[in-house]
């Protein structure tokens, strides 16, 4: 198994220098034996920069983002700052990317929202040309990519994209043009039933390889399962309400999104994290392990690390 988690894990509150504490639960993680840790982007810190910091100071866990929206973002900044991180790291960076939610980003930023899945497209072929080295020329129905200068940071090449997809447009294009995808939300019988085999036949048709399918699964480690239950359903109560997140718990045959979060004692979360490998996920990703305490995060991080395997010493 491989295993990490988001952050903010969701026990923040209080912290006089959000950073340093990121940085601090990020050593916390690979402590617990986590493989990686991966930063929300919201409207406060920017994920791709604490990314940066984190894999540069702990250096035993792969960074990335989870995720980053593409809106109102162009691929050439995004494509700098990625390989920043990816150099900064040595190499164990992933760029996470999302659509992003419409109703939430448009009003804050005040640009027109583009067609999504061609703007997905386009973005994404503009990054794979930057990290694969060349020097896009691109100019689309959605964005321009035409540096007059290079786009290439030495040792900061072949960044990793996984892109948050669900739907089946979505997953299709991630297929073709990214390395794999990072579900929210999408359970076991999601998994197995629509992501992974719509992702799987559109790289194979795209002639890449085998893609990631990185599972994002709310998770607590707990003695008291109905109290966490009630704060899952605050937590991830609003989700229900887009109709992407809508689409894929009704997939699953979920009625809220708090009924898929793992909550309860070691056995009955490590069950649930086996049910995402046996459906088809490649690696697990935590969120919001620390909904209620640090206390039940570090329980829930170091459950998920005896679980993982690590690499054998040559």
């Amino acid at each position: 198994m491989t295993i990490g988690a988001a952050l903010p894990a969701g026990d923040l509150s209080g912290a006089a220098n959000s950073v340093e504490a990121l940085l601090a639960q990020t050593r916390e993680a690979a402590e617990a034996g986590l493989r990686s840790v991966w930063f929300s982007q919201l409207f406060d810190h920017d994920a791709l920069t604490l990314a940066a910091l984190a894999g540069r100071e702990v250096p035993e866990v792969a960074v990335g983002t989870a995720v980053v929206p593409l809106y109102p973002r162009h691929p050439l900044h995004l494509a700098a700052q990625a390989q920043t991180a990816q150099a900064a790291t040595g190499g164990r960076f992933t760029l996470g990317l999302g659509l992003g939610v419409q109703s939430l980003l448009e009003p804050a930023f005040g640009f027109e929202y583009p067609p999504p899945i061609t703007s997905l497209r386009e973005s994404l072929t503009v990054l794979r040309d930057v990290f694969d080295g060349r020097r896009p020329v691109f100019d689309g129905e959605t964005l321009t990519a035409c540096p007059p200068l290079p786009t290439a940071v030495p040792g900061g090449g072949g960044v990793p994209i996984v892109v948050a997809a669900m739907g089946r447009q979505v997953l299709r294009v991630a297929g073709e043009l990214a390395d794999g995808t990072l579900p929210f939300l999408a359970g076991p019988r999601a998994l197995a039933e629509h992501v992974v085999p719509t992702l799987t036949k559109a790289a194979a048709d795209a002639g890449r390889p085998e893609p990631r399918v990185i599972a994002a699964v709310p998770a607590v480690v707990t003695d008291d399962a109905d109290t966490v239950r009630q704060i899952a359903a605050v937590h991830l109560g609003y989700y229900g309400d887009i109709p992407s997140y809508r689409r894929i718990l009704d997939a699953e045959g979920a009625t809220h999104a708090a009924d898929l979060a793992l909550i309860g004692d070691e056995r009955t979360v490590e069950a649930g994290l086996r049910r995402y490998f046996d459906a088809g996920a490649t690696e697990i990703v935590l969120i919001q392990s620390g909904m209620r305490s640090p206390r039940e995060r570090l329980r829930t991080w170091q459950l998920a690390g005896s679980l993982t395997v690590r690499p054998q010493p040559r």
